[in-house]
C-alpha cells in the first residue's frame, strides 16, 4: 500500500482522494496540503486525512511514499523538483508544465533522483480508449492515414475557478482542460506532432466561457489529425482513427465502433470503470516496483 499526500483540495484534488480512499488496495491518501487547513477540516475528517499547510511538512515525513499535485499549472515544475529532491514519487495533474523546457527540467530532476513521475491522464484508462489503442497497434485498420479527436465539457461553466481562466495559467481556451487529453491519446497511438495550425474563437469571456479551439496537426510520421475543444457544452468525447482497411471510433468512456472494408460495422460496449482510480493505481504499481527494487525491506513496514 502506497501512502500518499495530496497537494490542493479543490474539485480535482478531492476527485483524486474520493477515487481511492477506502476503495483501493494499492494507494491511500494520509495527508492533505492546503493553504487554509481549517477550510478543509470537515472533508479531511471524513476521508481520514491530516491537513497541513506546507508541502515541506509532508516531504519530511518518512511514512509518506508519494505526493499527488492538484495545483495550478504554473506551480507544477517547482513542486515536482522539490518533491523529487526529497526522494518521494510524484503524481502530477496535467499539464506537467506550460513550457517544454520547464517540463524537461522536471523530468530530468526525477530521473536524477530515481523516483517515479506519474501524470494525471486518466482518459488513457477509458475502456474504449484502451481497446482503440489495441486495435490500432494490431494493424487491422491497415495503414493509418488520419486521426480526429474532440473533447468538450461544461466544467469551465459549472465549476468556475478564476485561475483556470487566467490566460497565464490556462492558455488556448479548452486546451489545458480537455484538449490535452485527446492530444495525449493521439500521440500515444501515432507519435509526436511535427506541425500545428490552430485557432481559438471566443464568443463570451468567463465565467461560463464560450470558446472553440480547433487545430490541424501534422505528426512526425506523416499522418494528419484534427483536434477540437469547446467550452462550455455538454460532455462529449470522440477519438476516431482512419486507416486504409478500416476505422475505429471511441465514443465516450465505454463505446467503440469499428468499420472495416467488406465487413459489418461492429459496436462494442465495455463495462464502466473509475478511470481516475485506474490512473492512480497504475502510478502506485510503478512506485511499488521502484521501492521493491531499491529496498525490499522498506516494503516490510506495516500498512
Amino acid at each position: 500500500m502506497i501512502n500518499a499526500a495530496v497537494v490542493g483540495l479543490g474539485r480535482w484534488g478531492r476527485m483524486l482522494v474520493d477515487s481511492v480512499q477506502g476503495k483501493s488496495g494499492k494507494l491511500r491518501f494520509t495527508h492533505a496540503v492546503s493553504r487554509d487547513p481549517a477550510s478543509v477540516a470537515d472533508y479531511c475528517a471524513k476521508q481520514g486525512l491530516m491537513a497541513v499547510s506546507s508541502l515541506d511538512t509532508v516531504l519530511t515525513d518518512r511514512a509518506i511514499d508519494a505526493v499527488a499535485l492538484a495545483t495550478p499549472h504554473s506551480l507544477h515544475v517547482e513542486q515536482i523538483i522539490q518533491t523529487a529532491a526529497a526522494g518521494k514519487a510524484v503524481f502530477c495533474e496535467k499539464p506537467l508544465s506550460l513550457k517544454k523546457a520547464e517540463a524537461m527540467r522536471a523530468v530530468e530532476m526525477c530521473r536524477k533522483a530515481d523516483i517515479v513521475l506519474g501524470i494525471g491522464t486518466d482518459k488513457r484508462f477509458f475502456p474504449a480508449m484502451q481497446e482503440l489503442a489495441h486495435v490500432v497497434a494490431s494493424g487491422v485498420l491497415g495503414r493509418i492515414l488520419h486521426l480526429e479527436a474532440h473533447f468538450s465539457n461544461e466544467v469551465a461553466a459549472t465549476m468556475f475557478s478564476p485561475w483556470r481562466d487566467d490566460p497565464e495559467e490556462s492558455p488556448a481556451g479548452g486546451l489545458t482542460g480537455t484538449g490535452i487529453h485527446v492530444l495525449d491519446a493521439m500521440i500515444r497511438m501515432v507519435g509526436p506532432v511535427r506541425r500545428v495550425h490552430a485557432q481559438l474563437l471566443s464568443h463570451k469571456g468567463p465565467p461560463d466561457p464560450h470558446d472553440c479551439l480547433s487545430a490541424l496537426l501534422e505528426f512526425e510520421c506523416g499522418i494528419s489529425g484534427t483536434l477540437a475543444a469547446v467550452r462550455s457544452t455538454p460532455m462529449f468525447w470522440r477519438v476516431h482513427v482512419f486507416g486504409r482497411e478500416g476505422s475505429a471510433e471511441a465514443l465516450g468512456r465505454s463505446d467503440l465502433v469499428i468499420r472495416k472494408t467488406g465487413a459489418e460495422t461492429e459496436h462494442l460496449t465495455f463495462p464502466a470503470i473509475d478511470s481516475v482510480r485506474a490512473n492512480l493505481e497504475a502510478f502506485a504499481d510503478a512506485v511499488d516496483d521502484e521501492l521493491l527494487g531499491a529496498n525490499p525491506a522498506e516494503r516490510a513496514k506495516p500498512d
